[in-house]
């Protein structure tokens, strides 16, 4: 299946270019603005794989509009922007975006960028299901810790005796 993007560039000409490029590369453009407000909105009903946001927008700017999307957990964020000063990129980096490309892009930087925003992605989605798992594995272990030490303290059962007892039941 073909992954489904989300562009969000003020300037039409830079997005047309933009749409091309990730049509001939085989991604599928979903929806696409020039505000960063109505980039959210539609990334949120959309529910794409990847957004690519422009920083500088009218509405809401990449980077605010980055950090929505990154709280949301929808999708991984790629900004494109002609800033390359060391602030931005930081910025950039704090707002939850997962690549930084300057323009004029070259196919040659878009595709391994996109890439590699939804590998890691992959990875983080993949992290938080195991670190719920394992916050799942403590509590039950803290619950039956608990139900362990009251039936040593009730009955006067082992701890060994306890357990067994717990996992009969």
């Amino acid at each position: 299946m073909a992954t489904r993007v989300v562009i969000a560039e003020d300037e039409a000409i830079i997005r047309l270019d933009l749409r091309e490029t990730l049509e001939e590369e085989g991604y599928v453009v979903v929806a696409e603005t020039g505000r960063g407000d109505k980039a959210v909105e539609l990334i949120r009903e959309h529910k794409p794989d990847l957004a690519i946001l422009d920083i500088k927008m009218p509405g809401l700017d990449g980077l605010q509009a980055s950090r929505l999307i990154s709280a949301d957990k929808i999708c991984p964020v790629v900004l494109l922007t002609a800033f390359s000063q060391r602030e931005i990129v930081e910025q950039a980096r704090d707002a939850g975006a997962l690549a930084y490309i300057v323009k004029p892009f070259q196919k040659s930087d878009l595709v391994p960028a996109i890439e590699v925003a939804l590998g890691r992605f992959r990875e983080m989605q993949l992290l938080a299901s195991e670190v719920g798992a394992l916050e799942e594995q403590l509590e039950t272990r803290k619950l039956i810790d608990r139900a362990k030490g009251v039936l040593i303290d009730k009955s006067g059962l082992s701890e060994s005796d306890a357990y067994a007892f717990i996992q009969r039941s």
